[in-house]
C-alpha cells in the first residue's frame, strides 16, 4: 500500500499529538539560491545521469573511485633510523623514509611489525604508508610536537591549528593501508579533556576549547582572513586523525584506528577518495569515523565503525565559513559497513553549509543499545545549505537507542537565524529494523518544510514511540509497516 501525504496534511501534524511547533521563522536565503541550480542526481560532474534510475550514479561512483597506484620500491622506515619498543622518537625516520620515497618517484614506505612512536606524519605524492601486520604507530601525547601549525579545519571552520596526526596538504596519489594499528594514544589525560567534560577527564580549573572555539566562530563571522585565524600552543583545539586536505587520490585501507584525538577520517576539499577495510575504535568526544567534507568521489566500503560520535558524517563547512567555501560534498558511496556505538550510522551534518547531494548508502548493518540513529540529518537555520539526493537501500537494523529516520532542523541552535536550509529527496528502501525507541524523528520548520521523503519496503520493527513529523511535504510510504502493521499517518486535525 502506497500512502502519500502532501503538504496541506502535514502543515500542522504531529504524531504524537503534543507539543507546540516553532513560531514563524526567519526567511530562507542563501541555502535557496545555492541549490537553485542543482538536482539529485544529474548535472554534476561526469557520469551518467538517467531519469527514475538514481542508482545507475552511484555504480559509476563504484566504478570510478579506485585504489592509486604505486611503483614496486620499499623503504623501510627501520633503515632511516627508526627503532621500535615506542620509546625512541621515529619522527625523523618517518619523515626522511617519505621523503625518500617520493623523490625516488614513489613506493610504498614500510612500517615493519613493533612499535614506533612518532609526532605528526605528513604525506607526499605518490607515497603509502604502509603499516605491517603486528606494526603499531603510537603517536605522540605531547601536543607541542604537532605544531607548526597546518592549514586545517575545525569543525568545519578554516584556520591554522595542531597538524592532524597524518596529514597531507595538495598531494595526489597518496595512501595509508596495511594491517596494522594507528593509536592516536588520546585518553582522559591527553586531548580528550580539552572538550571540556568531566566524563573525557577535564575538571574545573583545567584548560578546555571554549574560548578558543568561540574566537574561531566569531572570527569565521567577521570574515577575518584565514590565514589569520592562528591557533595552537593554549588554544586547546584537537586534530583529527587522517586528513587529507586538497588531495586527489586518497586510499586509506585495512588499518585499525584506536584513540583518536577528535575525528578519524577527514578528507577534506579532495577527490577520489576510497576507504576500504578498516576498523574504527575510538569513543572520545566528537570521534567521528569519517567525515568527508567538501569532497567529491568518495567510497567508503567495508570498514567497521565502533565510535564515540556519528560513524560516518558527511560534511560541508560550518555556517559563513561553509558558505565563503562554497564546495558541496557530493557522489559519495557507503557500502557494506558495520555501525556499532555511535550518534549515527550514516548522518549529513551538521556542518554541512556547503551542501550536500548525491549520497548513496547499500548493504549496510546497523545496530547496539549505544547506537543513537540509524539515518541522521542534523542540521538548523544557522547552518543553513542543502541535502538533496540521499538513496539507502538494504540496510539492516539491530537496534537503535532512538530514531531510525531523524531529519531535525532543531540541532543546536535551532530555527529563526535567517539561513533555513533546503533538504529533500530522501530515499530510503529495503531497510528492516529489529526495535527502536522511534521509527521516525521529521522535523521541519513552518516557513521551511522538508520537501520529499520516500519510504519503500521498510519494517520498523517494534518501536515504543509514535513517530513525529512536522512540516514535510510528499512525505511517501509504500509498504512500510511498525510493530507488525502498516505505519499509517493521519494529521493532527483527524486525531
Amino acid at each position: 500500500m502506497v500512502q502519500r501525504h502532501s503538504r496541506r496534511d502535514f502543515l500542522r501534524y504531529t504524531a504524537v499529538g503534543a507539543g507546540v511547533l516553532g513560531a514563524s521563522l526567519g526567511t530562507a536565503n542563501g541555502a535557496h539560491a545555492a541549490d537553485s541550480g542543482g538536482t539529485s542526481v544529474g548535472g554534476e560532474g561526469p557520469g551518467p545521469n538517467p531519469p527514475g534510475n538514481p542508482w545507475a550514479r552511484a555504480e559509476y561512483i563504484s566504478a570510478t573511485v579506485r585504489a592509486p597506484h604505486f611503483p614496486n620500491r620499499w623503504f623501510d622506515v627501520t633503515d632511516h633510523g627508526a627503532v621500535a619498543g615506542g620509546v625512541a622518537d621515529c619522527s625523523g625516520a618517518f619523515r626522511d623514509a617519505i621523503a625518500a620515497c617520493h623523490a625516488a618517484g614513489g613506493g610504498h614506505v614500510v612500517v615493519p611489525p613493533g612499535d614506533f612512536l612518532t609526532g605528526p606524519i605528513h604525506l607526499l605524492s605518490n607515497v603509502d604508508l604502509h603499516v605491517s601486520d603486528g606494526a603499531r604507530i603510537l603517536f605522540s601525547q605531547n601536543a607541542a610536537d604537532y605544531l607548526p601549525a597546518v592549514l586545517t579545519r575545525f569543525e568545519g571552520m578554516e584556520l591554522y591549528n595542531y597538524s592532524p596526526l597524518i596529514y597531507a596538504y595538495e598531494q595526489e596519489n597518496i595512501a595509508v593501508s596495511g594491517s596494522g594499528v594507528l593509536d592516536g594514544q588520546a585518553d582522559n589525560s591527553h586531548w580528550w579533556p580539552w572538550k571540556g567534560k568531566k566524563e573525557y577527564g577535564w575538571k574545573p580549573g583545567d584548560p578546555e576549547q571554549g574560548p578558543a572555539r568561540d574566537r574561531l566562530i566569531a572570527m569565521v563571522e567577521a570574515g577575518v582572513p584565514v590565514d589569520q585565524r592562528q591557533f595552537g600552543e593554549g588554544d586547546y583545539l584537537r586534530s583529527s586523525f587522517i586528513e587529507p586536505y586538497r588531495c586527489s587520490g586518497v586510499l586509506i585501507e585495512g588499518v585499525t584506528i584506536v584513540n583518536s584525538p577528535m575525528w578519524e577520517i577527514h578528507p577534506t576539499l579532495s577527490d577520489h577518495v576510497l576507504v576500504r577495510g578498516v576498523t574504527v575504535r575510538s569513543h572520545g568526544p566528537n570521534n567521528d569515523g569519517c567525515d568527508p567534507e567538501s569532497s567529491r568521489m568518495v567510497v567508503i566500503r567495508d570498514c567497521s565503525f565502533d565510535t564515540g560520535d556519528d560513524c560516518i558524517a558527511i560534511k560541508s563547512g560550518r555556517n559563513a565559513d561553509g558558505r565563503r567555501v562554497g564546495v558541496p560534498s557530493q557522489d559519495i558511496l557507503v557500502e557494506g559497513c558495520q555501525m556499532r556505538d555511535g550518534h549515527g550510522g550514516v548522518t549529513v551534518g551538521s556542518e554541512m553549509s556547503g551542501g550536500v547531494r548525491n549520497v548513496f548508502v547499500r548493504d549496510c548493518e546497523m545496530s547496539s543499545p549505544n547506537l543513537d540513529i540509524a539515518l541522521r540529518f542534523k542540521t538548523n537555520s544557522v547552518r543553513g545549505g542543502f541535502i538533496t539526493g540521499f538513496h539507502a537501500r538494504d540496510i539492516t537494523v539491530g537496534q537503535v537507542a532512538k530514531a531510525v529516520i531523524d531529519i531535525n532542523f532543531y540541532y543546536e541552535e535551532g530555527p529563526g537565524y535567517g539561513f533555513n536550509p533546503v533538504v529533500g529527496d530522501i530515499n530510503v528502501e529495503r531497510l528492516t529494523v529489529q526495535k527502536a525507541t522511534q521509527s521516525l524523528n521529521l522535523q521541519g520548520y513552518a516557513d521551511d518544510h522538508i520537501r520529499g521523503v520516500r519510504l519503500r519496503e521498510v519494517d520498523f520493527g517494534v518501536t515504543a514511540k509514535v513517530p513525529t513529523v512536522r512540516y514535510v511535504d510528499d512525505l511517501v510510504l509504500d509498504n512500510v509497516t511498525e510493530n507488525g502493521r502498516p505505519l499509517t499517518l493521519a494529521p493532527a486535525s483527524a486525531a
